[in-house]
């Protein structure tokens, strides 16, 4: 997991996450603090399927166990954007990982099935 916090000075967002190997081992807090999700893009080379994106409002999760806020798809070969006009509040903090389904219980890591690592990156405030 290799994982940047870029602060911004635009008008969107005052932060940019980027974690260049998503996984289901969740990152926790990645912001410092609480705020606001205004855009996420999701980078899936793998040809075997979809990847799933999940963020919690929490300090503190774990894949498999923490209920996700947000689960965003993202296909196989395929870059997908989502944009969240006015934002969505996160009131504890920004903790993300990434599995192959979209069940809570699921927690198999996009590397150990598809074969690639999944690149995404996420504007907060």
């Amino acid at each position: 997991m290799a994982i940047s916090v870029t602060n911004q000075s635009t008008p969107l967002g005052s932060r940019v996450v980027e974690d260049t190997d998503a996984t289901n081992v969740a990152a926790d807090n990645t912001t410092g603090t609480s705020g606001n999700l205004y855009a996420v893009e999701i980078t899936n080379p793998n040809a075997g399927g979809s990847v799933y994106f999940k963020l919690a409002d929490s300090t503190d999760a774990t894949a498999g166990t923490t209920a996700a806020d947000i689960v965003l798809e993202c296909p196989a070969n395929t870059t997908k954007n989502y944009v969240f006009l006015g934002g969505v509040a996160f009131s504890n903090g920004f903790s993300h990982w990434c599995v192959t389904g979209a069940a809570e219980s699921n927690t198999v890591a996009p590397s150990v099935l598809l074969g690639s690592s999944v690149t995404v990156r996420y504007v907060t405030s």
